[in-house]
C-alpha cells in the first residue's frame, strides 16, 4: 500500500500521485490519448486484443477508404472504442460487465449474477447498448449519459444504483444474489499462486489482495496460509508456483458452520532449474504503467516469491507522455537489490527506454538512472537514435535488449518489409543496426506479441554474424488487474541463464552477456553440442563431425527442432533429439521446442522454447551467411526509407544522425560478405 511506513518518502509520494491520477482520470491516468492509450479504457472488458486491433483497422478503413496504412493506424485514436468493445462481445456478458440492452421494444438487463456475502452492493460496470434509431438519455445515480442512435457506453455501476432510461426505471436485481458466508484457509507450505473461483466465474480473494485476472481471465493471488471469505457453495481451488511446478486443484464446498475450512494443497516440482545452475528471469515487468490499480513494492515481492521467479527486472518507463512511472523507485534503489531479494530471488529496478518508431529496450543492472528515458512522444522528435541510450546504459554496466520486438508472423523467406510493419507500433526497427554495432546484448525472442516473427528475425541476426542472447520479457503490469497477457503474473515466460557461482544481479547479467541462455514458456531445455552449451563457440577444422542433443522436460512439448544458419537440421518428438552435423562452413546451432497451448503458457501461439546459439567457427571464421547478411542490408535500406518518410525530425542534422548509424551498420554487414560489396 502507498501508506507503507517502510517505503522511501519519494516512492510513497509517487504512489500517492498515481492514486490521484487514477481517481481523476480512470485507467488512462490522463495520458495522451494515442491509440494504445484509448485501448487502456477498455482493457478490462477485452477478450481478444488482436481482434480489437483488427476491428479498429477495419472500422477506420470503412470510414476512410483509400487511406494508407500509416493513416489508418493514426486514425485509430479517433474511434469510439466502447462501441467497438460492444461489437466484439457480440451479445456476451462478462463477470465484470453487465449489459443494459436498450431496444425499440424496451430495456433488458443481461448479467452474470455475482454472489454477495454481507448484503452490500456489487461494484461492476454496465455496458449501455442501444439499438434504437433515436438518442436516449440514461441516468446512473447522479450522472446522465446521452447515448447516440445505435451507440454504446461503459459506465461504473453498483447493484444499489438508481438507473433509468429516458426516465423509466431499470431494475438491477440480476446483478447480484445473496449467499451464505463461509471461510477458507489455504496452505501449501511455501508462497504460491492461488485461484478460488465459483459460480459465473466469480473470483474470491483474501482481504486487501488485488482482484487480478490472468490471460485466461482466471482469478489469482499469491501467498501462503491465507484466509479467504467465500460463499458456502461449490468452489474450485487451484494452486501452482510458476513454470517449474505443476498445477493442482480441488473441488471444495466450505462448511459455513465450521468457522473455517482448511484446504492444504502443495504443487509438485516438475524440475529444479537452480539445482542445475540455471536461474529464470523476467527482464521486462512494470509495477506501474497506468491501469485500474496502483502497483506497489509489496505486491512485487509477493508476486516474485509466489511465482518462484529467480530474477525480476522492474522497469521504469513512460506511457505516452513525459511522466516516467516508478522513476522515483529507480532513483532510490538503482544499483541495489530490492529489499525482498534473497539467495535465490533477485529483484532490481531497471529501465524501459522507449521510442514507438524505433523500438523499446529493456535495461537490467542499471547502476544509476539514465539521462533520458524516451523520445518521440507528445509530438517530440525521434532523436537521437536509440543507439545513444544503448551506449549510455551499457557504458554504465547494464545489459540491454529489444523488448516485444516484432508483432506479426514472418516466414523465413519473407523480405525485410514483412518485419517493418506500418504505424508507430513500437516494433524493434533499429535492432538490426544496433546488433551489428554491438550495442545490444539480447533480443526478447519470447514476448507477449509475435514469438514466431521475432524468432525469424533473431535467426537472421545471428546468421549475419551478430552475437546476441535469447531473452524473455512478459511486459507484465502490476497496475492492471485485467489486461490479457500483461495482467498475467510475471515470469510466465522466462529467460534461463546458466550462472557461475551464487545468483546475483551481476552474475545473471554476465551469463546473458555470454549468451548462456534459453527462453521458454514452460519447457526446460538441455542443449548439448559436442559437450558445449548455449553461448559457447567451437573453433573447428573443416569437415569436423559434431553430435548435437536436445532433451526437454515438460508435458506440453510435442516437437523439437534443430536449426543452423542453413535451415532445419533435424526435427522429431520429445523428450530427446540427437543429430550429427558435418561442419563445412561457419554456422550456428539452436534448438527450438514447440507444443500446444497449456495452463502454464499464456501465449496465444502455444508452448515455446528457443535457445541461444552454440557458434561453430571454422578456422577462426565466424558465421556470416550471405542470405542473412543481405537480408539485414535490405532491411536497413527499408528502415532508412521509413525514417525519412515517417520520422519526426526537425533538422537535416537529426536525419543525418540516423543515416550515419545505418551507414555504420551497413559497413559492418558488407565487411562480412565474401567478397565484400
Amino acid at each position: 500500500m502507498c501508506d507503507d511506513p517502510t517505503l522511501p518518502p519519494e516512492v510513497k509520494r509517487a504512489l500517492e500521485d498515481y492514486r490521484e491520477l487514477l481517481a481523476r482520470h480512470g485507467p488512462t491516468w490522463g495520458e495522451d490519448p494515442i491509440a494504445y492509450v484509448r485501448q487502456i479504457d477498455v482493457d478490462a472488458f477485452m477478450l481478444d486484443e488482436s481482434l480489437f486491433w483488427l476491428t479498429c483497422i477495419q472500422r477506420v478503413s470503412e470510414l476512410h477508404p483509400g487511406a494508407t496504412e500509416e493513416e489508418l493506424y493514426a486514425r485509430i485514436a479517433d474511434l469510439d472504442v466502447q462501441r467497438i468493445i460492444r461489437d466484439i462481445l457480440g451479445g456476451q456478458v462478462l463477470d465484470n460487465l453487465a449489459a443494459l440492452r436498450v431496444t425499440p421494444e424496451g430495456t433488458r438487463l443481461d448479467a452474470r449474477a455475482q454472489a454477495v456475502l454481507d448484503g452490500g452492493p456489487v461494484r461492476t460496470h454496465l455496458l449501455i447498448d442501444s439499438s434504437r434509431a433515436e438518442a436516449v438519455t440514461v441516468r446512473v445515480d447522479d450522472h446522465s449519459y446521452e447515448i447516440e442512435p445505435g451507440g454504446a457506453r461503459v459506465v461504473p455501476v453498483t447493484s444499489g444504483s438508481a438507473v433509468s432510461v429516458d426516465g423509466a426505471a431499470v431494475v438491477l436485481d440480476a446483478l447480484s444474489r445473496s449467499a451464505t458466508p463461509a471461510r477458507l484457509r489455504l496452505r501449501a507450505g511455501f508462497p504460491c499462486r492461488w485461484t478460488v473461483v465459483g459460480e459465473n466465474g466469480q473470483g474470491w480473494y483474501p482481504e486487501g489482495a488485488e482482484p487480478n485476472r490472468d490471460a485466461d481471465r482466471m482469478p489469482y493471488f499469491h501467498g501462503d496460509d491465507l484466509t479467504v471469505d467465500v460463499p458456502a457453495e461449490p468452489l474450485t481451488v487451484r494452486v501452482t508456483r510458476g513454470m517449474e511446478y505443476e498445477t493442482v486443484e480441488r473441488a471444495v464446498t466450505p462448511d459455513a458452520a465450521a468457522g473455517e475450512t482448511l484446504v492444504e494443497l502443495t504443487p509438485r516440482r516438475l524440475y529444479n532449474a537452480a539445482s542445475r545452475g540455471w536461474y529464470g528471469g523476467d527482464l521486462h515487468v512494470h509495477m506501474n504503467w497506468t491501469g485500474d490499480t496502483v502497483g506497489t513494492p509489496a505486491q512485487a515481492a509477493a508476486l516474485q516469491h509466489g511465482e518462484d521467479l529467480h530474477v525480476l527486472n522492474l522497469v521504469a518507463g513512460n506511457v505516452a507522455s513525459e511522466r516516467v512511472y516508478d522513476r522515483e523507485a529507480l532513483e532510490h534503489w538503482a544499483g541495489r537489490d530490492l529489499p525482498w531479494s534473497d539467495a535465490t530471488h533477485v529483484a532490481r529496478m531497471g529501465v524501459e527506454y522507449r521510442n514507438d518508431l524505433l523500438g523499446h529496450l529493456y535495461a537490467f543492472g542499471v547502476p544509476v538512472p539514465p539521462e533520458r528515458y524516451h523520445t518521440g512522444f507528445l509530438g517530440t522528435v525521434d532523436w537521437p537514435p536509440n543507439s545513444v541510450a544503448c551506449q549510455e546504459l551499457r557504458g554504465r554496466g547494464a545489459i540491454m535488449g529489444y523488448s516485444h520486438p516484432f508483432h506479426v508472423p514472418i516466414r523465413d523467406d519473407d523480405p525485410p518489409p514483412a518485419a517493418l510493419t506500418a504505424g508507430r507500433n513500437c516494433s524493434a526497427r533499429e535492432a538490426v543496426a544496433d546488433a551489428a554495432l554491438g550495442l545490444i546484448d539480447s533480443v526478447d525472442v519470447l514476448n507477449h506479441s509475435s514469438i514466431q516473427g521475432t524468432a525469424v528475425v533473431y535467426r537472421h541476426l545471428i546468421g549475419a554474424g551478430n552475437t546476441l542472447a535469447v531473452t524473455a520479457g512478459t511486459d507484465a503490469m502490476f497496475s492492471f488487474n485485467r489486461r490479457g497477457n500483461q495482467s498475467s503474473p510475471p515470469g510466465w515466460e522466462r529467460v534461463y541463464a546458466r550462472v557461475d557461482g551464487p545468483l546475483t544481479a551481476e552474475s545473471f547479467a554476465e551469463a546473458v552477456r555470454r549468451g548462456r541462455t534459453f527462453a521458454t514458456t514452460g519447457p526446460f531445455v538441455e542443449f548439448d553440442v559436442a559437450g558445449h552449451g548455449p553461448g559457447d563457440t567451437l573453433d573447428l577444422e573443416l569437415g569436423t563431425r559434431v553430435t548435437i542433443t536436445v532433451r526437454t522436460i515438460g508435458p506440453e512439448v510435442t516437437g523439437i527442432q534443430l536449426r543452423t544458419a542453413e535451415g532445419v537440421l533435424a526435427e522429431g518428438p520429445p523428450p530427446e533429439l540427437t543429430a550429427e552435423l558435418v561442419v563445412d562452413v561457419p554456422t550456428y546451432v539452436v534448438a527450438v521446442v514447440t507444443g500446444p497451448r497449456n495452463p502454464r503458457s499464456y501465449h496465444h501461439s502455444g508452448s515455446y522454447a528457443h535457445t541461444s546459439p552454440v557458434y561453430l567457427d571454422v578456422g577462426g571464421a565466424h558465421v556470416a551467411h550471405e542470405r542473412d547478411v543481405r537480408w539485414c542490408l535490405d532491411y536497413l535500406d527499408a528502415l532508412e526509407e521509413r525514417i525519412r518518410s515517417y520520422g519526426r525530425l526537425d533538422t537535416k542534422a537529426q536525419l543525418a544522425d540516423h543515416v550515419e548509424l545505418l551507414d555504420a551498420a551497413r559497413a559492418v554487414y558488407r565487411s562480412r560478405l565474401t567478397p565484400p560489396d
